[in-house]
C-alpha cells in the first residue's frame, strides 16, 4: 500500500461518519452516513435506504464526493479527507462482513449496503505541518 494511502487509512480507521455529496444534474444533496473503510479494496461501505434523496441521485449519477473530518478548533490538529468515487450496490461478501463487524446492531435492521469505490483522496493533516496535503489517485477504475 502506498505511503499516502496508509496515512489516509490510519485517519479513516479512527472515524466512522462521512459526509456524502450527490447530484442528479439539477439538484444537490448532502448527507451523513456511518461507514467502514477497507484499504485493500479502497472502498467505503455504507448503509442507506432506496427512498433517500442521495440514493435517487445515485441511480442517475453514480459519481459522488465527500469528506471525513476531525472536528477541532486547534489549527495544529486539523485533519480531514476529501474523496471522490463511484457509489455502487454492494455485492462483496467480505465487505458486508466488515460492515456488520463494526456495526453489529445494524443486522437487526437488515439494511441495504452500498460500496463507494474511491478514485481520489486528499488528506489535509496539519499535524505533519501547516496545510500539509497528501494526494492519492486511482483513475484506472
Amino acid at each position: 500500500m502506498q505511503s499516502s494511502l496508509q496515512k489516509i487509512d490510519t485517519f479513516l480507521q479512527k472515524h466512522h461518519v462521512l459526509t456524502l455529496a450527490t447530484t442528479n444534474g439539477g439538484e444537490l444533496s448532502a448527507c451523513n452516513l456511518f461507514y467502514v473503510f477497507d484499504a485493500q479494496k479502497v472502498s467505503f461501505v455504507v448503509a442507506s435506504s432506496d427512498e433517500t434523496t442521495h440514493i435517487n441521485h445515485i441511480l442517475q449519477n453514480k459519481k459522488v464526493a465527500g469528506t471525513v473530518v476531525l472536528e477541532t478548533k486547534t489549527v495544529g490538529k486539523i485533519e480531514g479527507v476529501q474523496f471522490r468515487g463511484e457509489f455502487l450496490p454492494l455485492d462483496d461478501g467480505e465487505l458486508k462482513k466488515l460492515y456488520f463487524k463494526s456495526f453489529p446492531y445494524a443486522l437487526a435492521m437488515n439494511p441495504k449496503l452500498w460500496q463507494i469505490k474511491i478514485d481520489y483522496f486528499k488528506l489535509t493533516d496539519n499535524t505533519l505541518g501547516f496545510g500539509k496535503k497528501l494526494i492519492w489517485t486511482n483513475f484506472s477504475l
